[in-house]
C-alpha cells in the first residue's frame, strides 16, 4: 500500500472517529460518553482511536476546531478603500457567519456546551476559545483594517462586538431554544446587509 493511500485511509478513519464522537456527545453528553462507545460507533479499536485522535478531550477539540475554520476572515478580502467596500465585506462576512453558526450541527455544539457547563466546563472553554473566538478575531481583523484606512473610528474589539450584536439580535438564542427555524439563504443575506447598513449609520466617517 502506498503512503498516499495509507494517509488517505487514516484521514478517513479519523473523520469517522470525530463524527462518531460528535454524535455521541450530542446524544449522551460529553461527560457520559466513554471512549469505548466512540470506538464502537466508529468501528475502530481503542488503540486506533487513541493513535489517530487521542483522548476524549482531544476529540472534542478536534471536532470543534474543524467547525471553527468556517468562521475565519475571508482570505481574499478586498482592500478597504471606501465605505461601500466596507459595507460589502461586512455583508459578506455576516452572511457566511450566520449561515455557518445557524447550521443545526453547530447549534448542537452550543447546546452541548450549555448542557455540560457544570459537569464538563472544558466543553464551553473549548467552544469559546476555538469557535467563538475565531469569529470574533475575524471581525476584529476587518474592523482594524477599516480603522487603519480611516473609514471608521473606535476600538476594533468594540466595533466587532457592536456589529455582531446588530447581526444576531436574538436569533442565536431563539435557535438554541428551538423556537425559531433556521433562516433561509435570502433571509440571512438580508439580515447581514441590514446589520452592515445600521452599523455604518451608527459610525459615520471620522
Amino acid at each position: 500500500m502506498s503512503r498516499a493511500k495509507e494517509s488517505g485511509d487514516a484521514a478517513a478513519v479519523r473523520e469517522r472517529i470525530l463524527t462518531a464522537a460528535f454524535e455521541a456527545f450530542h446524544e449522551r453528553g460529553y461527560a457520559a460518553t466513554s471512549t469505548l462507545e466512540i470506538a464502537t460507533r466508529a468501528r475502530v479499536s481503542k488503540r486506533e482511536l487513541y493513535g489517530l485522535v487521542g483522548n476524549k478531550q482531544k476529540m472534542l477539540v478536534a471536532a470543534i476546531g474543524e467547525r471553527a475554520k468556517r468562521f475565519q476572515a475571508p482570505a481574499n478580502m478586498p482592500v478597504l478603500r471606501d465605505r461601500a467596500t466596507l459595507a460589502q465585506v461586512l455583508t459578506a462576512f455576516g452572511t457566511r457567519f450566520v449561515r455557518e453558526v445557524s447550521d443545526p450541527e453547530v447549534v448542537g455544539v452550543f447546546r452541548l456546551a450549555i448542557a455540560e457547563a457544570v459537569q464538563a466546563p472544558e466543553v464551553a472553554r473549548t467552544l469559546d476559545s476555538l469557535g467563538r473566538e475565531t469569529g470574533r478575531a475575524a471581525l476584529r481583523h476587518i474592523m482594524a483594517a477599516a480603522h487603519e484606512a480611516g473609514l471608521i473610528d473606535g476600538s476594533p474589539a468594540d466595533l466587532a462586538e457592536q456589529f455582531a450584536g446588530l447581526l444576531w439580535r436574538d436569533l442565536l438564542v431563539s435557535l438554541l431554544l428551538g423556537v425559531a427555524p433556521r433562516p433561509n439563504a435570502r433571509a440571512i443575506e438580508a439580515r447581514a446587509r441590514d446589520a452592515a447598513d445600521a452599523f455604518l449609520r451608527l459610525h459615520p466617517i471620522p
